[in-house]
């Protein structure tokens, strides 16, 4: 996969489609922050914290041959499914590290990928995160080599959590996505225990220049 844009640019492109605004932030904030981050770094991801852009807000601003993305008819809480078991910067925007779509993992479930991530010292993507790396590199979904966002879970209210993990995958256009859908990019979810040959684990080995506990 190709480098991503510099910092500065990814400013600029989170500008062009308005997520300041839907984060309450100023474009003048946004690039302030990629500037004082060191501007024209590329292996480092410009994230806007889930709580101030949530992922049905950024959904559909995926583009995929010219469909904008969506998110799954039966995922109505998409904005429930939070960061879990890890620690997001305390900031508007942070900087997510080491970006791996995790090909690798392909025919793993979630409840296998979870355990094998953090023995390598890395923690799986939140969606919004993943769904930023998008914005920011189209390129990066692929037919058959798409991802799961693992780190972004629902916690029922009695503590136990939901079964459906997310994920970002391409539309076939069947079903109640639609054939004016198919190739668009789409947020779903499967299951905990469910293994899919073209999805692997997004994940990261820091947020803002920290690093997970091995």
């Amino acid at each position: 996969m190709s480098p991503l844009p510099s910092l500065v640019i990814q400013a600029e492109r989170l500008v062009e489609l308005g997520v300041h605004e839907i984060a309450g932030l100023t474009a003048d904030d946004v690039r302030a922050f990629a500037r004082e981050a060191g501007g024209e770094r590329v292996d480092v991801l410009l994230a806007v914290h889930p709580d101030r852009a949530p992922a049905s807000a950024l959904a559909p601003l995926l583009r995929r041959e010219d469909k904008p993305g969506f998110v799954v008819v039966d995922m109505p809480d998409v904005d429930d499914f939070t960061p879990c078991g890890i620690e997001v910067p305390d900031a508007p925007l942070y900087l997510v590290e080491g970006l791996d779509r995790g090909d690798h993992m392909a025919n793993w479930s979630p409840e296998e990928a979870l355990p094998a991530l953090a023995k390598d010292a890395r923690t799986p993507l939140l969606l919004t995160e993943g769904i930023h790396w998008l914005l920011q590199a189209p390129e990066v979904l692929e037919r058959n080599r798409c991802f799961m966002t693992i780190g972004s879970r629902l916690r029922k209210a009695n503590g136990s959590l939901d079964a459906r993990t997310p994920a970002i995958w391409i539309s076939n256009g069947t079903g109640r996505d639609g054939r004016e859908r198919r190739d668009a990019p789409k947020v779903g979810w499967c299951w905990w225990g469910n293994r899919h040959t073209w999805l692997g684990f997004g994940s990261t080995t820091g947020r803002d220049g920290t690093r997970p506990a091995a």
